[in-house]
């Protein structure tokens, strides 16, 4: 046994190593916080449902040079704080938050001076103009007096955000120039009808001055529209952010320890394995006929409701996933008609917020009809495939839960290869353990969502790279999905103007199946395939490397990253 004064004094150096651990931790979650009061002031906006943020009140977008010199200036002081954080001997979880961190910050240099969105991307300004007020208008009514003064403040300034988008598009690209053109084609009449049908719901004081707003903001969008033509001709054609920008985002931002090579060999491999899933699917459901559409959208919302109770009871009776008591729930609804123009702006649906936790999501739905695009078709014939990856076990259950987290710093932190890796996992999950097994063709739907997430793989790659433009995207998905000509073109747009987020579905789900293999092998016997699974839904939001470093003590993906972390491309390159 040791001496008493060498046991006091160990006792001693183990309570200051403790303190010191304790007073870090505290400097960390006081950066986080500061920082994440930032950027929900400074985030841009997207169509993308899950890095949806809430914003200050009385908050506008704000695009000037100005604003975008202060950012970086307040990006390089939380940087700095960061740097200075002694990182040595503290304990992983307290390595992956800090991390977190890293690659927040990495986002953000990612948006000001390597992407540029601000500076090459025209249609960038038809997401922060159109874009903030339409988020504001998916929460379901009614519509407060706060929240209706908060749409016309939006509204608004929209004409400070257009000229803005004059004064920054300098070295602008000639197919996002197009696409832009194209979202504001027939602005006046779907803006004009979509305040129509909103006026209605607004508080008295923001309806009398509605229409004045939306004449002004109707009129600055069709000026853009103008400018753009009368220089579209002369921009360049370059879309691609190249391979020395692309690697960056992939270590610093999304924390994947892959190449862009090896990325797309894997969505070939998995391209591969769903149409094999696909086939195997269609020889043993020869002679079952084919899916009937749902005969109205109250036919299809009310089965939706009942799959939603369902799959909560599939999850518990195979011991695969928890299902709090008190979570709430995913439904679906109507489109009102005052979104029914903003379908291209965005996702319609209502994820909820931090800051109404008692709130159900909601999914705002089209008439069933031959009409409808390739995810619409497959949720008009059976809502299961669609909900089970945005609702639950998917985005709206799984960010639910990443919002309870006792850690505030993993409440906060986005990563869409987390996020959309988590909910296409629990598709092929759900499919393994069974829950489609009453719909034969319902698996084939499946199967093709599973093709389909394996395609943009090699098409993100390959047009953040440059060796693909937007029209042979476009073909490539449509022919090897296949799907409709529309929903092609959209995806590949989408790719395009957001490289690094159509690998997400597929890479992050890869990565999730290595991970759940490693804890089977390192675990043996004690191995819980339901405590996994709480596990990775609690820290969804959290990329994938680091949630096996904390979970498994495996360090080799995290390592590796470091060796390889890629410097920002010069601003303006």
């Amino acid at each position: 046994m040791l001496p008493l004064r060498l046991r006091s004094l160990l006792a001693a150096s183990c309570l200051l190593a403790v303190a010191a651990a304790v007073a870090s931790a505290d400097d960390l979650q006081d950066l986080s916080r500061d920082f994440w009061a930032w950027r929900s002031a400074n985030q841009p906006f997207s169509g993308d449902d899950v890095p949806r943020i809430e914003r200050p009140p009385a908050w506008v977008p704000v695009w000037t040079k100005a604003a975008i010199t202060r950012r970086r200036g307040e990006l390089a002081a939380f940087e700095e704080r960061l740097a200075r954080l002694d990182s040595s001997g503290l304990p992983v979880p307290w390595q992956v938050d800090r991390r977190l961190l890293r690659s927040a910050f990495a986002r953000v240099r990612w948006e000001l001076d390597v992407e540029r969105g601000w500076e090459r991307n025209p249609a960038f300004y038809v997401d922060q103009s159109l874009g903030a007020v339409f988020e504001l208008l998916l929460e379901p009514p009614p519509f407060s007096k706060t929240r209706s003064a908060e749409i016309m403040r939006r509204v608004a300034n929209i004409s400070a955000t257009i000229d803005s988008a004059k004064g920054n598009l300098v070295p602008a690209a000639g197919p996002f120039a197009r696409l832009a053109i194209s979202r504001l084609s027939d602005i006046r009449s779907r803006l004009s009808s979509a305040m129509r049908e909103l006026k209605p719901h607004l508080d008295r004081s923001s309806a009398e001055t509605l229409d004045a707003a939306t004449e002004r903001a109707i009129a600055s969008l069709e000026d853009f529209r103008d400018w753009l033509g009368n220089r579209e001709p002369t921009l360049r054609s370059q879309t691609a952010v190249g391979r020395e920008a692309y690697l960056f985002f992939l270590r610093n931002v999304a924390l994947l320890p892959f190449t862009p090579e090896e990325m797309v060999a894997l969505g070939r491999l998995e391209w591969a394995r769903a149409a094999s899933i696909e086939s195997w699917q269609e020889a043993r459901n020869a002679g079952v006929p084919p899916l009937p559409m749902f005969p109205d959208q109250a036919a299809e919302i009310a089965q939706a409701a009942r799959d939603e109770e369902s799959v909560r009871r599939f999850l518990e009776e195979k011991n695969l996933l928890s299902v709090p008591a008190g979570m709430r729930h995913y439904r679906e609804r109507p489109v009102p008609p005052f979104l029914v123009p903003w379908s291209d702006v965005g996702e319609l649906d209502d994820l909820a917020s931090a800051s109404r936790p008692t709130d159900d999501g909601t999914r705002y739905i089209p008439p069933p009809g031959p009409e409808l695009g390739f995810f619409g078709q497959s949720m008009a014939r059976d809502p299961r495939p669609f909900l089970v990856h945005e609702g639950i076990p998917g985005h709206f259950f799984q960010l639910a839960l990443s919002r309870t987290h006792p850690d505030p710093i993993r409440r906060r932190y986005y990563d869409s290869s987390a996020n959309e890796g988590l909910a296409f996992y629990a598709e092929e999950m759900l499919l393994g353990a069974g829950y489609f097994d009453d719909s034969p063709r319902t698996r084939e739907i499946v199967a093709s969502f599973m093709r389909l997430r394996a395609l943009r793989v090699e098409v993100d790659v390959r047009l953040a790279l440059g060796d693909l433009s937007i029209d042979q995207a476009a073909d490539y998905l449509a022919k090897m999905v296949p799907m409709d000509p529309a929903t092609a073109r959209e995806e590949a747009e989408r790719f395009a103007s957001t490289p690094g987020q159509a690998i997400s579905y597929q890479i992050g789900k890869s990565q999730i199946l290595r991970f759940l293999a490693d804890a089977r092998r390192v675990q043996g016997g004690k191995f819980s395939l339901r405590e996994f699974h709480d596990f990775l839904w609690k820290n969804g939001n959290v990329p994938i490397a680091l949630q096996r470093w904390e979970y498994l003590g495996l360090s080799d993906d995290v390592d590796a990253m470091d060796r390889s972390r890629a410097l920002p491309p010069s601003p303006g390159r």
